[in-house]
Formats: structure tokens, C-alpha cells, sequence
């Protein structure tokens, strides 16, 4: 990692930046979008209605497209940075197990972006229906159900693993 030319090194800066804003932003999206709903079920709670939701969903806009935009460019940032870097997986454990959880991940997080794109266009069309952006919202969390939260542990063992950077395999001199 010390060998790191200019660019590698302001490119993984990018990553992880992207990378730990999005992770903040995810949490609170995921946080400020589950209150919607009754703690048992996938009901709408019964204070919110099409008068005030339309104005609730407008509030939260700003966290569906930050998450949207901070994952893009970590994505993006973090597979240049692999090309770039020329470091050996072999060598570092540590990056090549990140590599496996951001690139095992990446479906299903680009599938839940696809809703999410999709909630992003209604709410900045300024005319929507918002029982169909709360129907959109209850798929994001349906259709996976609790891979939001397995995924928000994977990016905190990835900031565990950046920290620490275990399974270094040593040259060893024969």
C-alpha cells in the first residue's frame, strides 16, 4: 500500500469517502423509511395520510439520492482503484475479502437500486402518488427482506478490515 502512486491514492481517498457517506446515508434512509410503517407488519401507521404524506416524502428525498449518488461513485471508485493499484490479492487478504463483499453484494444492492431510482424520478417529477411511493418502499424492503442489514454489516467488517488490514502474507526468503 505504501508503493501507491498519486492517483491510486486519491482514488481509494474517493472510495472510502464515497463509500463511508453512503454507508451513513443508507442507515438513515433505511431508519427514516421504516417508520412508516407498524412494527408488525407492512402497514402504513395510522398518523400518516395522503394530506401530509406527499410532504414527509419530499423531506426524505434528499437521503434516496445521496445514497443513490454516494454508491455509484464508491462502486465505481473502488473498482478503479483495483485496476489502478496493481496490488496482489494474493498478498493482502484483507482486500481481497472487501473485494468479494463489495462485488457479492453488488447485484442485489443494484437491483434495490432500481426501486430506488424509480422513487427518486416520482418525487422529483413534484406530482406523484404517494401510495405508490409507499408501495415502491415496502417492496425495497420485501423483496429481500433483511439484506439491507446483512449488507450494512458487510461495509462495517470492510471498514473493520480497511483499519486493520489482516491476512497480510508475508514474503518469506528461502
Amino acid at each position: 500500500m505504501d508503493n501507491l502512486n498519486r492517483f491510486s491514492k486519491f482514488i481509494l481517498f474517493l472510495a472510502c469517502l464515497s463509500g463511508a457517506l453512503w454507508l451513513g446515508s443508507y442507515v438513515a434512509m433505511l431508519s427514516a423509511t421504516y417508520q412508516f410503517f407498524e412494527e408488525t407488519d407492512f402497514v402504513l401507521k395510522p398518523y400518516y395520510n395522503t394530506g401530509n404524506l406527499s410532504e414527509i416524502l419530499l423531506t426524505i428525498f434528499p437521503l434516496f439520492t445521496s445514497t443513490f449518488i454516494t454508491y455509484i461513485i464508491f462502486f465505481i471508485s473502488f473498482i478503479i482503484f483495483l485496476v489502478t493499484s496493481k496490488i496482489n490479492l494474493k498478498i493482502n487478504g484483507w482486500l481481497f475479502i472487501v473485494t468479494i463483499l463489495v462485488l457479492v453484494t453488488f447485484p442485489f444492492e443494484a437491483y434495490l437500486m432500481s426501486i430506488d431510482w424509480e422513487i427518486i424520478l416520482l418525487l422529483n417529477s413534484g406530482s406523484f402518488n404517494p401510495n405508490y411511493v409507499i408501495e415502491l418502499i415496502k417492496e425495497r424492503f420485501t423483496v429481500f427482506s433483511s439484506f439491507p442489514v446483512i449488507e450494512i454489516f458487510c461495509y462495517f467488517a470492510i471498514i473493520f478490515l480497511l483499519i486493520y488490514k489482516p491476512l497480510i502474507k508475508q514474503k518469506t526468503e528461502v
